[in-house]
């Protein structure tokens, strides 16, 4: 390990060297350093970096639902993931997380860019983590995977010492910490970064939002992974907040994702897609269309799939259906054309939005799904069902008959 850091400057003082503690099962060790011998770390260079960081990350997901509530504070699910940088394409351009966690939104960007043929040296990776062993767990990660990147730590975090003040990111990808209330939000009261209010003391959400979109490039889009409630808190001045992102034409697009995708919490999830520019934008070169005066709202709560008792994880094709409807929204060339869908997607416009008092969850816009039309025409229909309703009514009313005559004979008889 020591050898890696003096080759490895970004390394230094990050790889552990507890290897020889007593308490170390030594057969256990020896069969650990067997098969990472195995994996021909010289001769096929790409393959075997694939094979380390599968193996690494697999190990983090198991190491994050072991740790339950601690977990979330270091990894984000894939399929959540996945689903921001199929919708954000981080093609080239600077990539940035202000809580990077063991970094898997990287992961993920430079995994896009690698299966779309684009070029790995195309996107700069930059990160910030407060938490020091988390900070070792990404750098571990990258390394892994040959990945470069500029990842700073400090104790303070990026509200109270952001490490990256001057960067405006093309792509800003994050799942800050629900609902944190000891954010120190009294010493930042007159910050530059809440452009849109102050956010309150008691819950960081909006200034994660705020923080987030302060750092964007002119033309960036950030995706970011908050608590349902913030979609529609009214404490504490958030409100108002969320009323002048709207009116200041901020926010882009807002996914409704399904329960249980977490380790850390049961708490329902969201996604905030922000832009800056929406006026126009670039995606591999092509112009998008004018979104101004518009949100597209995605309800994906019936989504995904139960992989355990208490855990669910979204498929290929829905995080693909999800990301071609954002796609064809904003125009995107080779994506087809966008139409709203009752039960899962909408365009809604500002006037739209201001009815529901600026209140920004999907279910209220995207309305019931289509039924299926059975056949069976509605007079006919509701002939059936008044004649069962009244069959069930009769028959409820001889158990009831039934059940009084066996509490009489028991000796038992119901007050008139």
């Amino acid at each position: 390990m020591r050898a890696i850091e003096k080759e490895n400057e970004s390394l230094k003082g990050v790889l552990p060297k507890d290897y020889a503690r007593p308490a170390l099962n030594k057969v256990m060790l020896g069969e650990l350093i067997d098969l990472i011998s195995g994996i021909a770390l010289n001769e096929d260079g790409d393959k075997s970096k694939d094979i380390l960081g599968r193996v690494y990350e697999y190990f983090l997901g198991q190491f994050a639902g072991a740790e339950g509530k601690r977990g979330g504070e270091f990894y984000t699910p894939r399929s959540v993931v996945r689903v921001l940088v199929e919708m954000l394409e981080p093609y080239a351009g600077r990539v940035y997380d202000p809580c990077c966690g063991s970094g898997g939104m990287f992961v993920q960007s430079e995994k896009f860019v690698e299966e779309h043929g684009g070029r790995i040296g195309d996107i700069a990776i930059y990160g910030q983590e407060s938490n020091y062993t988390t900070w070792r767990l990404c750098k571990m990660n990258l390394a892994v995977r040959g990945i470069d990147a500029d990842i700073r730590w400090n104790n303070e975090g990026s509200f109270h010492k952001d490490e990256l003040r001057d960067l405006r990111a093309d792509f800003i990808l994050a799942n800050p910490p629900f609902n944190v209330s000891d954010w120190g939000g009294e010493r930042l009261r007159e910050d530059v970064r809440w452009q849109f209010g102050v956010p309150p003391v008691g819950n960081a959400n909006y200034a994660w939002l705020q923080h987030i979109y302060h750092h964007l490039a002119p033309n960036g889009t950030a995706g970011v992974v908050l608590a349902n409630g913030s979609m529609s808190s009214q404490q504490s001045g958030e409100g108002e907040i969320r009323k002048a992102m709207i009116e200041a034409d901020v926010v882009d697009c807002m996914v409704a994702l399904p329960g249980q995708l977490f380790y850390s919490t049961q708490i329902p999830a969201c996604l905030w897609i922000l832009a800056k520019g929406r006026s126009n934008g670039l995606v591999k070169k092509t112009k998008l269309r004018d979104r101004r005066g518009q949100v597209l709202f995605i309800d994906a709560r019936k989504m995904g799939q139960l992989v355990d008792r208490t855990r669910r994880e979204l498929t290929d094709e829905e995080i693909k259906k999800i990301a071609d409807t954002y796609h064809a929204w904003r125009g995107e060339k080779d994506a087809g054309e966008y139409a709203d869908v009752p039960g899962f997607c909408k365009s809604a416009t500002l006037d739209e939005i201001r009815k529901h008092d600026y209140v920004l969850t999907p279910g209220r816009y995207v309305g019931a799904a289509a039924q299926e039309d059975d056949g069976e025409p509605f007079e006919v229909k509701m002939a059936r069902l008044a004649a069962q309703w009244r069959q069930q009514r009769a028959e409820a009313a001889r158990l009831d008959a039934a059940i009084e005559a066996n509490l009489e004979a028991l000796g038992f008889s119901t007050p008139r």
